[in-house]
């Protein structure tokens, strides 16, 4: 499950989207009334559906005209209100996908203080043609209605939220995407590349777990991934070179020969990592690179 968002406001990611794996998802916007969010999301886990959630969280907030909310349950419902005194041009539409496209199939598009009636019903159409992880689907939605011409006021900040649908035992591992962009000229543009570094230090991540249980081929095709995904960034220059030495290839070697030059500080990590037992690299291959 999860929620994405733009605006000309700074920092939105901190106002709008919340979401808690085996509960659900609340979206507040318009004159924000901030409960909704912790409220919303204490209703939802007590077991109630998006829409008594709704009707509840509204039926106590005399702004209730001046909102813009969304709710999704666990289990699939959703909900939207967008009340008669948002700013034009304002709407939601909630829809649903067919069977089998997600586990929470249900959605919800809403945007207020547009530039055109056009905008939710462009994020609903591509959001429903999207394929790929949710992530990419919620950011396909919101650049399709920044092409039919977004907030009136232009564009300032965007978050892109996403949780599990069912809560694990391990619940530091149920937020799977949390990335903001507070203050940008070009905030969607920023939050796809933020996107993809993310999906890089997912794979460096897994990377990291390899080389902690001594499995170095599974950490070369790790962090070989996450070469490809961001074949500029360092880290991960560093790492898939680092391990491909360590697995006793001559290319990682030269790679980070290379890689060392003007660097002193990544080759000083070579050699603590290899004191420590987390770069064991062949001693002639140490002798030759200087660790």
């Amino acid at each position: 499950m999860g929620a994405a968002v733009q605006s000309h406001w700074f920092s939105v990611g901190s106002v709008v989207p919340w979401a808690e794996s085996g509960a659900g998802v609340v979206v507040t916007q318009s004159f924000a009334n901030l409960s909704f969010g912790p409220r919303g999301l204490g209703l939802l886990r007590q077991g109630l559906a998006a829409s008594r959630v709704l009707e509840a969280l509204l039926a106590e907030d005399p702004g209730r005209e001046l909102r813009q909310a969304a709710v999704l349950d666990a289990r699939g419902g959703a909900a939207a209100h967008t009340g008669t005194r948002c700013v034009p041009e304002a709407g939601h539409r909630v829809g649903r996908l067919p069977s089998g496209v997600q586990a929470t199939a249900s959605y919800s598009v809403q945007a207020n203080m547009m530039a055109s009636p056009s905008v939710w019903p462009a994020m609903a159409e591509a959001y429903e043609r999207a394929g790929g992880p949710l992530a990419e689907r919620l950011l396909r939605a919101l650049a399709a209605g920044q092409a039919e011409g977004g907030d009136l006021r232009g564009q300032q900040s965007a978050a892109l939220l996403v949780v599990r649908t069912a809560a694990s035992q391990r619940p530091w591992e149920d937020r799977l995407v949390d990335l903001r962009v507070e203050d940008h000229p070009r905030p969607l543009d920023e939050l796809a590349r933020l996107l993809v570094v993310h999906r890089c230090y997912q794979l460096m991540n897994r990377g990291d777990l390899a080389l902690e249980r001594s499995q170095p081929e599974r950490a070369v095709e790790e962090y070989g991934q996450a070469l490809a995904l961001c074949p500029r960034n360092p880290e991960a220059r560093f790492w898939h070179a680092a391990t491909l030495a360590a697995a006793g290839r001559p290319e990682g070697a030269d790679r980070l020969r290379r890689f060392f030059r003007g660097r002193p500080a990544w080759k000083a990590l070579a050699r603590r990592l290899r004191e420590l037992g987390l770069l064991d690299l062949a001693p002639e291959t140490a002798r030759r690179l200087g660790l």
